[in-house]
């Protein structure tokens, strides 16, 4: 292979090299920068989307929990009621909730709660033949 051994066209030619260009023409220097960017470009709207999801569950059904008395004999209950897809302000459900016992014959005492989801197996049990009655 003349002149100068087998691995002089390794060697670093003796005009002004300069690594950084070289390794920035080869997209190699610039790697932890783009990797920041890349991450911010994807990171960014995937931590909004979740963010947008967890807020706002689809077909979400709104509960009240609710305490309920009649008088002559004195009756109390505990139910679980449907107020549709998404829950209204606190005063509005209790409207909602008083207006829907007042035509079975019962006095709302109490909203003990709202809330979005499926209710839970002590919710049904609790609620007994009130869960979602009314």
């Amino acid at each position: 292979m003349g002149g100068g051994g087998p691995d002089k066209q390794y060697r670093r030619p003796a005009i002004g090299y300069q690594a950084e260009i070289g390794l920035l023409l080869l997209n190699i220097g610039a790697g932890n920068r783009m990797t920041m960017r890349m991450k911010t470009l994807f990171t960014l709207p995937a931590a909004a989307l979740a963010l947008a999801l967890a807020a706002a569950p689809a077909g979400a059904t709104c509960y009240a929990e609710y305490k309920a008395k009649q008088d002559n004999p004195l009756k109390l209950h505990y139910g679980v009621m449907e107020l549709g897809p998404a829950c209204p302000p606190r005063g509005d459900a209790k409207a909602q909730v008083a207006a829907r016992l007042q035509r079975g014959g019962w006095v709302l005492l109490n909203v003990i709660s709202l809330f979005e989801g499926t209710p839970s197996k002590a919710q049904q049990q609790n609620a007994g033949s009130n869960f979602l009655r009314y």
